[in-house]
Order: structure tokens, then C-alpha cells, then sequence
């Protein structure tokens, strides 16, 4: 890009906050990084401090934002069951008045805005893979719903703005993405099971491991989110942004412990209400618009991954 942007991100000291920070420092632009530290940390973001044109403002986005900026990566939001879960009120306040902040923001500013939608407004679908055009079956009142409907509730603003006011918006839904700097405890199954071949601890799959997930390596999914922030104004998604190499949740377990040289077992435990039984995205958009499709495979993007958490 010929001028440098001032970029803000929410959640950017998040896990992907923090690798889509170190991209757009790394093309030259200015970026602000917003976050209150609900579920990300410093550590993400520390080798970043010095760095001259980035910058970090503690904030919590439910609360309006007063800034000047020419692109909003609005990615706050805890997205693992366990901390969605912790505090299902805040969850679905941080997705609503957080995108109603942030949307009233690139109003003010006539800044471009992208929201980090996800492959759970799906719910547990019916149909596979997942096309942008698929409107769902997401459970309105179950235990994942206040980060369902959230999400949901944000898209509809998003698009609700774009119509009422002309704002140029990005919608992108991201399906599971892994990579360095995720939380260890954050519940998710590739750090799960990380963490638990490392430590010699038994795996522990719900269900009986054939639901499947497509994992999608950070590095991809940041390209990804910079090219849909950066396509023609009327490129407005929702488009699908993940790796449609499908994996059973099982294989997943086998490739970690053969890779990890690891003495675990592989347990089973019951399905926990409303997960997914299948999970695959359709990126034929994402091909045919943004000329984008995922690299890295799986066992190439483990390698950093494990090294991460054994560092840790």
C-alpha cells in the first residue's frame, strides 16, 4: 500500500489481534491496538511496545470509542466456549454494543470497518460444507448462544448500517483458526490437546472424536482478513475465511500425539449441548473474490504451534 493507515484492531492482544497487529506494523501502517485484557494478555503483544508506530489503549468496546482512524478491525470478543461461556451477558454485550461503538466510530471517521464474524452463526448445520448463503440452525436459547446470536446480531448491524448509512463494511466469517499464541486454557482442541500430549496427561475428546473441525493456521487467516479489509468497496461478504481440509477430532488427537512423541491416552467424555457435529467452510468466494485460499497445512502449522506451548 503507497501511504501508511491508521489501523485500529479490537481484541489486538488477542491471539489473532496480536499476528494481525505484527502484519500491518510490518506493511508500514500505524496501528492502534485496542483491548481490556478480558482474555488476551500482554505477552502477545510485548516484543510490540517499542515499536514506533503501534500504539495500546486499554478499553473495553461495550463503551464508546473516541479516535481518528481509516481502518477498524473489529475482533473483540472472547471466542472459546469456556470464556464466552464464563460471562454469557458480556459475551453478547461485547458482540451488540460493541459492534454499535465501533459501527458509530467509522461512521464518525468514514473508516472502512471489518467484523470478525464466525462460522458458528451457522450453528450445528444441516448443510456441508457451510455456504455463505446458509442461513443456519443455531439454537436462540442454548448455552453457546450468547456468542451465536451475538455474532449474528453484529452481522445484522453491520448490514443494517451499510444500508441505512453507506458505510463501507467487511463482514468475514472465521472458521477454527490455531497457531502460536493461543491460550492454553482456552478450551480450544488443538491447544487441548498441545497442552495435554506435553504435560503426559490423558486426551480428552467429547463425543466419540468423529464430529470434524477445519483448522485453518493464523498466518492464512490474517492474509485473509487483510485482503477482504482491502477488495473493492462492494466485496462486503459475509465470506468464509478457514481451511476446508476436513479432520475428525479424533485424527486430530492421533496427529498431536505422534507428533509430540507423546506417552498420552486418548479418552472419551460426553458431548457437551449444541457442539457441532460437522464443520467444513465453502471458500469458493473467498477464491473467486479475494483470490485467497489457505497455504499452510495442518501438520506445517502444528510445528510452530507446539513449539509455542512447550516454550511456554
Amino acid at each position: 500500500m503507497d501511504n501508511p493507515l491508521q489501523v485500529m484492531v479490537t481484541g489486538g492482544a488477542g491471539f489473532l489481534g496480536s499476528h494481525l497487529c505484527d502484519r500491518l506494523l510490518a506493511a508500514g501502517h500505524d496501528v492502534l491496538c485496542v483491548d481490556n485484557f478480558y482474555t488476551s494478555t500482554r505477552r502477545n503483544i510485548v516484543h510490540l511496545l517499542e515499536h514506533p508506530n503501534f500504539e495500546l489503549m486499554r478499553h473495553d468496546v461495550t463503551f464508546p470509542l473516541y479516535v481518528e482512524v481509516d481502518r477498524i478491525y473489529n475482533l473483540a470478543c472472547p471466542a472459546s466456549p469456556i470464556h464466552y461461556q464464563s460471562d454469557p451477558v458480556q459475551t453478547t454485550k461485547t458482540s451488540v454494543h460493541g459492534a454499535i461503538n465501533m459501527l458509530g466510530l467509522a461512521k464518525r471517521t468514514g473508516a472502512r470497518i471489518l467484523q470478525a464474524s464466525t462460522s458458528e452463526v451457522y450453528g450445528d448445520p444441516e448443510l456441508h460444507p457451510q455456504p455463505e448463503s446458509y442461513w443456519g440452525n443455531v439454537n436462540p436459547i442454548g448455552i453457546r448462544s450468547c456468542y451465536d446470536e451475538g455474532k449474528r446480531c453484529a452481522e445484522t448491524l453491520f448490514f443494517d448500517y451499510r444500508r441505512q448509512h453507506k458505510l463501507p463494511i467487511k463482514v468475514a466469517r472465521i472458521f477454527n483458526t490455531y497457531g502460536p499464541r493461543m491460550l492454553p486454557n482456552d478450551g480450544r482442541v488443538v491447544s487441548n490437546f498441545i497442552v495435554q500430549a506435553l504435560q503426559g496427561k490423558d486426551i480428552t475428546i467429547y463425543g466419540d472424536g468423529s464430529q470434524t473441525r477445519s483448522f485453518c493456521y493464523v498466518d492464512d487467516l490474517v492474509e485473509g482478513l487483510i485482503r477482504l479489509m482491502e477488495s473493492a468497496e462492494e466485496v462486503t461478504g459475509p465470506i468464509n475465511l478457514g481451511n476446508p481440509g476436513e479432520f475428525s477430532i479424533r485424527e486430530l488427537a492421533e496427529k498431536v500425539v505422534a507428533m509430540t512423541a507423546s506417552g498420552s491416552k486418548i479418552v472419551y467424555e460426553p458431548l457437551p449441548q449444541d457442539d457441532p457435529t460437522q464443520r467444513k467452510p465453502d471458500i469458493t468466494l473467498a477464491r473467486q473474490t479475494l483470490g485467497w485460499e489457505p497455504t499452510i497445512t495442518l501438520d506445517e502449522g502444528l510445528k510452530p504451534t507446539m513449539a509455542y506451548f512447550h516454550d511456554l
